[in-house]
């Protein structure tokens, strides 16, 4: 059986597939989502047509910036530094990593990631999707510090998250188209200049 190539179509500032079949989607291109509370991630799905197995995304913070609430849910979690620095607030405790360290958090496990480095975090996030998931946030103090959890425990993200709007939002550092035109604009070499500098 041959599986068909899925339709990309306009969604909020970037792209994202339009239903089942397989793609090809650059994170540059991709629609991006986030807040100043939260930095920003790009799912590469569509809210209308969500991975059914499993979700996965790009999250980029800037220093400061948890990546959501300290929490725990019913689906492992993983997770890859590709740049940057952050914090890992787990199960109380407080870890800090950088490029290519990874994280296996089982079902249950409480965690929340917030950046650290003056230069944006990049983490690839990617966790399980069961029909009758369950999620937790626990009032961490170590959370709260960073910004990063409730100071009232729910078991509801809508209550967790009242209030605080996530909305599209442009591709960010190191993504943005404009930046990386404006890294192959520096490649050129300027008129009346050579490799080590003027004449």
């Amino acid at each position: 059986m041959r599986v068909k190539q899925a339709r990309m179509v306009k969604d909020g500032r970037g792209k994202a597939p339009a239903g089942e079949g397989w793609f090809v989607l650059n994170a540059r291109d991709a629609s991006w989502y986030g807040n100043d509370l939260f930095g920003s991630a790009t799912p590469f799905e569509s809210r209308k047509n969500r991975f059914p197995q499993y979700g996965i995304n790009i999250h980029v913070m800037l220093k400061g910036q948890p990546n959501c609430h300290y929490h725990g849910e019913s689906d492992q979690e993983d997770f890859l530094v590709v740049s940057g620095r952050c914090r890992l607030l787990v199960e109380g405790r407080e870890i800090k990593l950088g490029p290519w360290d990874f994280v296996h958090c089982p079902a249950w496990t409480d965690h929340v990631f917030v950046g650290l480095s003056k230069e944006p975090c990049v983490v690839v996030m990617a966790g399980g999707r069961k029909r009758r998931g369950g999620v937790r946030y626990p009032a961490l103090p170590l959370a709260i510090k960073y910004r990063a959890g409730v100071r009232k425990a729910t078991n509801d993200a809508r209550v967790s998250y009242a209030g605080i709007p996530w909305g599209p939002v442009r591709a960010p550092a190191p993504f943005s188209r404009r930046r990386a035109a404006a890294k192959r604009g520096s490649r050129k070499r300027p008129a009346g200049s050579s490799a080590r500098g003027r004449r």
